[in-house]
């Protein structure tokens, strides 16, 4: 299947939302809100980075990346989230591709580093780790992880943009 990446555009939206939806209905640690929160984070101007996988002229899958606070100052540091691609393509590395994507360009534009609360065991292998200084919310420590691509590493608590609670 030949997939491509590129930035979100202005008609993108609708169906950005009906991807994260369809991909998230059938995970047991989804909130139903993913659609909702992406909206939110477009509407508040603070999509730093929205990227969609298209195969032909359908996008496929989408990436969203947003600025978070360390215990309370912006510093370069990123939110990954939410990820989604469409259920009956899971399995074939498109998730993988944008946020090998998303990650460069993140890179690329003098991010400091990216965060996220997700499977441990799947995004290992994109580098990213649990870090005892960085604190967020409720979630198991094991499940918030980072990704530096600047040291040194900051310690605090990590706060998403008040978009991710949205409903």
């Amino acid at each position: 299947m030949d997939v491509s990446i590129r930035p979100e555009r202005a008609d993108d939206a609708a169906v950005i939302r009906s991807v994260t939806q369809a991909a998230f209905r059938l995970n047991s640690h989804s909130s139903g809100t993913e659609g909702a929160i992406i909206d939110a984070l477009r509407e508040a101007g603070v999509l730093m980075l929205s990227l969609v996988a298209v195969t032909g002229d359908a996008v496929v899958g989408h990436i969203a990346f947003s600025p978070v606070t360390i215990d309370g100052d912006h510093r370069r540091w990123f939110g990954l989230g939410p990820v989604a691609v469409r259920p009956d393509l899971h399995g074939r590395g498109i998730g993988g591709a944008l946020i090998r994507e998303g990650l460069a360009r993140l890179r690329q534009a003098g991010a400091k580093g990216c965060v996220l609360a997700g499977d441990p065991d799947y995004y290992r292998r994109f580098g990213f780790a649990h870090d005892p200084g960085l604190r967020y919310a409720d979630v198991p420590a094991e499940y918030f992880m980072r990704l530096m691509f600047d040291e040194p590493a900051p310690t605090g608590q990590v706060r998403f943009h008040a978009g991710f609670d949205a409903r």
